[in-house]
């Protein structure tokens, strides 16, 4: 067996050293990277996309192959702890609160580390970690997501970096996930199940979930099982599904209006019931007089305080600073018309194209959630990766170049104030703009009629 692997090898040198030269880049990543160290961060950002791009459009190496070396690179970060990140702080301290029959939705950590018998292991450390914004606020993430936090807990015995296992155990788990559906999921849109490689393999997914423990993994395992479900005629557990997506991460609720021609209106209620009621399933174990008023609070935050990384937004701002307009006043304002804007362009979306076809389905929410980031005073890195799932699906490949970019952003990590180069911003986004605009002037030259056809 081993002979037979080294003649395979041989045989595919080239992509062979490919992966072995990535499987070293991702070890840097994992334990020889400051995020402070923008340099280095962006050069082996670049080189592992390159790579990546070879061994995906080349595929001298077989499907499985490949999907074992996208395991290996996941695994090298097994043991480390996540260095462009500190959110996995939070997961952990609210796994303990959940571990410990405490409603994390209740209580900030600020008032809690106050508490002389606080039951909270490492809690000294989680606090720090965490950081002062995220301290000073209400957990923002879905009961789904707490559960696996608690369980990751469980599994850590206590330890800091057990838990950092278990939470890792469970994104990995989740991307075979992907990769298993993925593939099934391709084969019912009659597409060539090697695309999802094009997700399996990114550099972006593999060090922002396996590396920094975001839960967007899990989130996307969900999305993907149910829009599988739909594609075999199971929209009942399809509804089960993607209600478990959205107990990871919310965003899967701006999806929620476009099944509504693909059903039709009777059938589409129904849909929406079964979501509904796995929601309030979910949600019922962390129900009190406050949830709602304190949940509400925090997501409110991502609309009105924070910002990062944002696109028409920053543009708005920098006029409106000459203007004499204060950002903070600004934002506030933006907030509530940017929703505003996304709930219309959900609706256009919806009403406007053929979203009875599972393909034009799955393209209308990957324009959606485009226009919302477009839009959104703050997108991470890992927001993107959502979108490249989308892509997998759709042939846009707009989103694997946002993805390469993206992590421009990091540029604001290695300033001592945490400040963005818009100069930097303006590449990210021009680039992401100018090929959006390429595939539509090309998609719709000479059909006056595309509204019909979007």
């Amino acid at each position: 067996m081993l002979l037979r692997l080294g003649t395979y090898i041989k045989a595919h040198k080239a992509a062979a050293l490919c992966a072995l030269f990535s499987l070293t880049c991702y070890y840097i990543f994992a334990y020889h990277l400051e995020r402070t160290n923008f340099s280095l961060l962006l050069s082996l950002f670049a080189i592992l996309s390159f790579l990546y791009y070879v061994l995906v459009k080349k595929r001298s190496l077989s499907f499985p192959i490949l999907a074992i070396i996208g395991v290996l690179f996941r695994l090298v970060f097994l043991v480390a702890t996540p260095n462009l990140s500190q959110d996995f702080y939070r997961f952990i301290w609210d796994g303990e609160l959940v571990s410990n029959f405490i409603n994390p939705y209740l209580h900030t950590p600020n008032t809690l580390i106050a508490e002389k018998d606080l039951i909270i292991r490492n809690s000294q450390t989680l606090y720090k970690g965490m950081g002062a914004l995220s301290a000073a606020h209400f957990s923002n993430y879905p009961p789904l997501n707490q559960l696996l936090f608690g369980i990751s807990t469980v599994l850590g015995s206590g330890s800091f970096l057990g838990s950092i296992i278990g939470l890792r155990c469970f994104i990995i788990l989740a991307d075979l996930g992907i990769l298993f559906f993925g593939q099934k999921l391709l084969r019912q849109l009659q597409l060539p199940n090697y695309t999802i490689l094009w997700y399996f393999l990114n550099p972006l997914v593999i060090v922002e979930l396996a590396g920094n423990l975001h839960f967007e993994g899990v989130m996307i395992f969900f999305f993907v099982w149910s829009i599988y479900l739909l594609a075999i005629q199971k929209w009942q557990w399809s509804a089960v599904a993607i209600a478990g997506s959205i107990a990871i991460k919310l965003v899967p609720l701006l999806f929620l209006p476009l099944y509504l021609k693909y059903f039709g209106f009777k059938k589409s209620i129904l849909f929406y019931l079964i979501i509904g009621a796995t929601l309030l399933l979910l949600f019922a174990p962390f129900y009190s007089p406050y949830f709602f008023t304190n949940y509400a609070e925090t997501i409110g935050l991502w609309f009105s305080n924070f910002e990062f990384n944002a696109g028409f937004y920053n543009v708005l701002k920098y006029f409106a600073t000459l203007c004499g307009i204060a950002p903070w006043e600004l934002i506030k304002i933006y907030g509530a018309y940017s929703a505003g804007a996304t709930v219309l362009v959900v609706l256009l979306v919806t009403f406007l194209r053929k979203n009875e076809q599972l393909p034009t389905l799955l393209s209308s929410m990957l324009y959606v959630l485009t226009f919302y980031y477009l839009l959104a005073t703050t997108v991470h890195p890992w927001y993107i990766i959502f979108l490249v799932l989308l892509a997998v699906f759709t042939k846009h490949t707009y989103a694997y170049i946002w993805a390469a970019l993206i992590p421009l952003s990091y540029f604001a990590y290695a300033q001592a104030n945490f400040e963005e180069h818009l100069g930097i911003l303006a590449i990210e986004y021009g680039v992401v703009l100018a090929c959006l605009g390429f595939y539509f002037l090309n998609r719709f030259r000479n059909k006056p009629d595309f509204m019909k056809n979007l």
